[in-house]
């Protein structure tokens, strides 16, 4: 016969292992473990934010959600952290390949797909990838920071 106790300790070990691997949505009806996918276009922050019409694009893309009653689902980020990861070392290699090791860079993140690439076709000289992020992840704590903050 098994301790009353077994069946709570096998949960809260199934629990720990999958909170390592997925993050629990905050939405109260979700409560599905899922993780998220974060895409992204990143480049030099001269170019990005000096050469390219970057805030009207944005700019459009608001204006585009608030016409469909869509969240912003993206982000500008100056010098983000996430580049410091370990699966995107190739990103980063392929950055200083490029010249842009010591660089300011700047990222467009966004959960769509479709929206980076777009922006990869859209805008020039800026290399795309994406990475997953899982609850208790420290490989990449928290996917919008930035190096500067």
């Amino acid at each position: 016969m098994k301790p009353m106790n077994s069946k709570r300790v096998e949960t809260k070990d199934l629990k720990n292992r999958l909170s390592r691997n997925f993050f629990f949505a905050k939405d109260k009806k979700l409560r599905t473990l899922k993780p998220v996918k974060y895409f992204f276009v990143i480049g030099s922050s001269k170019f990005l934010l000096d050469n390219e019409p970057l805030e009207e694009i944005l700019r459009e893309r608001i204006q585009q959600y608030a016409r469909e009653k869509k969240t912003i689902d993206f982000w500008i980020i100056k010098s983000p952290k996430f580049l410091n990861s370990l699966d995107l070392i190739d990103v980063k290699n392929k950055l200083t390949k490029d010249g842009l090791g010591k660089a300011e860079l700047s990222a467009i993140v966004s959960l769509d797909e479709v929206f980076i690439k777009w922006m990869k076709l859209r805008l020039q000289n800026v290399a795309e990838s994406n990475f997953m992020v899982f609850a208790n992840d420290n490989d990449i704590e928290s996917p919008l920071a930035s190096e500067n903050l």
